[in-house]
């Protein structure tokens, strides 16, 4: 069962840090997976160690990879709420090393009478600068949400 399990994680944990369409926090959780099943292992050499180190890790890696997309959210919301309309603000995320700009416009009032804001971003992501235009609204618990 040992040599079944090991592999399995492994090719799990690969394939979730690879698909596009999975956040840093669900990578987190299939490296931190792997990474616990393989040291759950070596401590316990069974199946049950190896299932707990993957929960463990899964859970652990979850954690430490959802904080690095909270960084750039905390960000962008301090840019919606504080930002000068037509100046821009930009950070660094120290973690991922990605950089953003972002262009907040005027507030205004949508048609439920919630406070909205349009902004550009520029995001340079692995080399690759992208340009998109947003809008955010303040949700009733005051932190602004993207809009679809």
């Amino acid at each position: 069962m040992r040599n079944f399990i090991i592999p399995s994680l492994l090719i799990i944990a690969i394939s979730l840090s690879s698909c596009g369409q999975i956040n840093k926090g669900q990578t987190g959780a299939g490296v931190g997976a792997a990474s616990g099943a393989l040291i759950g292992q070596a401590i316990g050499h069974n199946s049950e160690a190896t299932l707990i180190g993957a929960a463990l890790g899964g859970l652990l890696g979850y954690i430490v990879g959802n904080e690095m997309d909270k960084y750039d959210k905390e960000q962008l919301n301090h840019v919606y709420e504080r930002g000068v309309s037509g100046q821009s603000s930009s950070w660094r995320n120290p973690d991922s090393n990605n950089t953003y700009q972002v262009t907040p416009q005027p507030a205004y009032k949508n048609t439920q009478q919630r406070d909205c804001r349009q902004a550009e971003i520029l995001a340079t992501i692995d080399g690759k600068t992208e340009k998109t235009y947003t809008t955010a609204c303040r949700t009733y618990e005051g932190q602004w949400e993207l809009q679809n």
